[in-house]
Parts: C-alpha cells; sequence; structure tokens
C-alpha cells in the first residue's frame, strides 16, 4: 500500500514537472527565438490548416499560432506570478497577523476576509478591471487581490495551531519580537499548506485570465493571450478546428500541470500520508 502511494506520488511530481518544464522551456525560447514573427500579418496565408511550415497552422490574419502559442506562456507565467505573489504575501500577511494576535483583531479581519469570499472572486475582479482598465498589469492585480482571502484564511489556521506549541511560548519567555515569531518561526512550519494554494492559485489566476480575455476583458492585443485566442477562434470552429484546439490544449496542460504538482507537493508535505 505505501509503494502504490509513494508512486502515486512520484507519477503526479514527475508529469507535473515535465508539463511545466515543457511550457517553461517554450517561454524562454520566446524571449529569443519564434519560428515566425508574432505579429506579422499575412492575409493570403489566413486559417491554413497545419503544415511544416506552420505547425499549428494559421489564424484569420495569417499569423503563425504555434508563435502566438510560445508567446503566449510569457503572458500565462507573467500573470499567474504576480497574482501568486500579491496573493501570498498580503494573504500570508493578513492571515498571520490575525491568527496571532486574536480577539477583537481576528475577528475584524475575518469578517472582512468572509465578506470577500461570499462575493464572486471572478466578479470582484470585473470590477477592478472596470475601474483600473484592462491589460495585462491590472488583469494580473485584480486576480492576486481575488486570492487574498482564500490564502489568509489557511494561514490564520496555521498561526492559530502553531502559536501554542512550545517554541513560540519559550520564543516568548526569552523576549522575541512578536513580528520576528510570526514570520522567523511559525512561517516556516506552515509553508508547505501556503506552497500547495500557491499551486493551485497560479492554475487558478491563469483559467480566471483566460476567461476575461475571452470577454475582451483580460489582456489586450497586441500581447498574445491563449484565452482572447479562444475568443477569436470561435468563428472558425467549423471550418479551422485547430486554431481552437491549440490554445485550447495550452489551457488544459497548463492548469493539468499545475494541479498535478500542488497534488504531489500536498501528498509529499502531509505526515498523513506516509
Amino acid at each position: 500500500m505505501k509503494s502504490l502511494l509513494k508512486r502515486g506520488k512520484n507519477i503526479n511530481l514527475i508529469i507535473g514537472l515535465l508539463i511545466l518544464s515543457t511550457f517553461l522551456i517554450m517561454m524562454l525560447m520566446s524571449f529569443f527565438y519564434t519560428p515566425h514573427d508574432v505579429n506579422a500579418m499575412n492575409i493570403a496565408n489566413k486559417i491554413k490548416a497545419p503544415n511544416s511550415v506552420h505547425w499549428f497552422g494559421t489564424d484569420e490574419f495569417g499569423r503563425d499560432i504555434f508563435s502566438r502559442i510560445m508567446q503566449g506562456t510569457r503572458t500565462a507565467f507573467f500573470i499567474g506570478t504576480v497574482a501568486v505573489t500579491i496573493g501570498i504575501t498580503l494573504g500570508t500577511l493578513i492571515g498571520g497577523v490575525a491568527g496571532y494576535v486574536g480577539g477583537w483583531l481576528d475577528e475584524i479581519i475575518m469578517r472582512i476576509m468572509d465578506a470577500l469570499m461570499a462575493f464572486p472572486g471572478i466578479i470582484l475582479a470585473l470590477m477592478l478591471i472596470a475601474v483600473f482598465g484592462p491589460g495585462m498589469v491590472n488583469t494580473s492585480i485584480a486576480l492576486g487581490l481575488m486570492s487574498i482571502p482564500g490564502i489568509a484564511r489557511i494561514a490564520r489556521s496555521g498561526f492559530i495551531q502553531h502559536k501554542e506549541f512550545e517554541y513560540v511560548l519559550s520564543s516568548k519567555l526569552i523576549g522575541v519580537k512578536p513580528f520576528k515569531i510570526m514570520f522567523q518561526h511559525i512561517l516556516p512550519n506552515v509553508s508547505s499548506p501556503l506552497i500547495v494554494a500557491a499551486s493551485i492559485n497560479f492554475a487558478a489566476a491563469m483559467l480566471a485570465e483566460a476567461g476575461l480575455s475571452y470577454l475582451g476583458l483580460g489582456v489586450q492585443p497586441p500581447d498574445p493571450s491563449w484565452g482572447r485566442m479562444l475568443r477569436d477562434s470561435q468563428s472558425y470552429l467549423a471550418t479551422a478546428p485547430w486554431y481552437t484546439f491549440a490554445p485550447g490544449i495550452a489551457i488544459t496542460f497548463m492548469v493539468l500541470g499545475f494541479y498535478m504538482l500542488s497534488n504531489a507537493i500536498r501528498d509529499i508535505t502531509d505526515p498523513r500520508s506516509n
């Protein structure tokens, strides 16, 4: 039984890392090389099926789809990284303070977080984008703010549990400052669920960005976005299915990679699975 569990962890870890490494290599390559100019239009070459020159075919403007998929990885990783950084940083800070201090401050902070969680996250992101305007940076910030309440609750539960442990009580007795106890002693011991949450939120941010770009409220041209490519390909689904399949498969595999990686991290760091 243990060997089967260990094998399952290894499979999730290996496949997840393999998928994400492939996309990471594509992203790094796109800074230096793409088979074709991403924004070069050639109307005479529009809606061409996959061939030896255009591996994934061309879109309605004659642009190479594979090159746009490659550069779209930059958009996906940028938005996911910024959103997760904002969510983890502010969510951990807010949840850590609420859990460690407790009392009325905990009640006020968590009631605010509960109110934000009750409000659909994508609607909150739409409101922020409507106020500040669409674009890659604004979309990243909106998605990062959207993830704060969930991460704050995870951090709070960990800090509440650990603040009564002996190593924390001993630190208090010798006069260690609360901020140092929180982020040098407790935080490393509650980092595992936060890492899992970061991986899941990366995938969620990508999906949300694709949805916003599909609606025309996310990443704006000329920056390639897989969600916007899905929107543009909708009219050609019957005549040029490869146009839809390429960004759709890219989104599916990227999200799958992060979810498999998060499952592997959760199983490896959870002592109950050993």
